[in-house]
């Protein structure tokens, strides 16, 4: 089965947040996923690592 990645515009969309948040996420929330590099200038978090965070956060609530 092959991955889906998302851009942080997707995760904004997402959320409903602005573009930037998933990056300042990821200096604010330790558990936040980390991204992936898919090549030198594409970076991309992971979708199931987005579910998975998501789930985490909703069972800690």
């Amino acid at each position: 089965m092959l991955a889906t990645y998302l851009t942080d515009r997707q995760i904004g969309e997402r959320y409903n947040v602005h573009h930037l948040t998933p990056r300042r996420w990821l200096k604010t929330d330790p558990t936040f996923p980390r991204p992936i590099r898919l090549t030198p200038g594409c970076t991309r978090w992971k979708l199931s690592d987005i579910e998975a965070w998501e789930t985490a956060k909703a069972n800690f609530a």
